[in-house]
């Protein structure tokens, strides 16, 4: 099944104000997805409005300038063009309110750095598998 999705090569906006971060998801995804990159929750709101909503996954940090990852996953989940985009959170924030608070915005997974490269990956198969299934 995973290969199914692979094969398509779905989207991945990956949001974070920390270049290496940045690379490094790169690194992990582009074999498997298109992956954009934004560094910056403004930025990523402008990549996502271009996109049209038509992204099938983001990976969004949470502590990052001007607008953070909850304030993002928030407009986007308000808006009937995202609402349906699956988001994980990528942070080192692991309380378990700031785990709470990404999930109640609407986040479907959330995952505490440093990332262990295999258990992103496998989440992120999970939860396209997911929203495949829903649509």
């Amino acid at each position: 099944m995973c290969d199914a999705l692979m094969s398509e090569k779905l989207t991945v906006l990956a949001v974070d104000d920390d270049p290496e971060n940045l690379m490094l998801l790169v690194n992990l995804l582009k074999p498997l997805y298109k992956v954009k990159v934004a560094n910056s929750g403004k930025r990523a709101l402008e990549i996502v409005m271009a996109a049209g909503g038509a992204l099938d996954l983001i990976l969004l940090d949470v502590m990052m300038p001007e607008i953070d990852g909850f304030e993002v996953c928030a407009q986007l989940k308000a808006s009937p063009l995202t609402q349906a985009i699956p988001i994980i959170f990528l942070t080192s924030k692991n309380e378990t309110i700031d785990k709470k608070a990404g999930v109640e915005l609407g986040a479907v997974d959330y995952i505490v750095k440093p990332i262990d490269p295999q258990c992103v990956k496998e989440r992120i198969a999970t939860h396209l598998m997911r929203k495949k299934i829903g649509d």
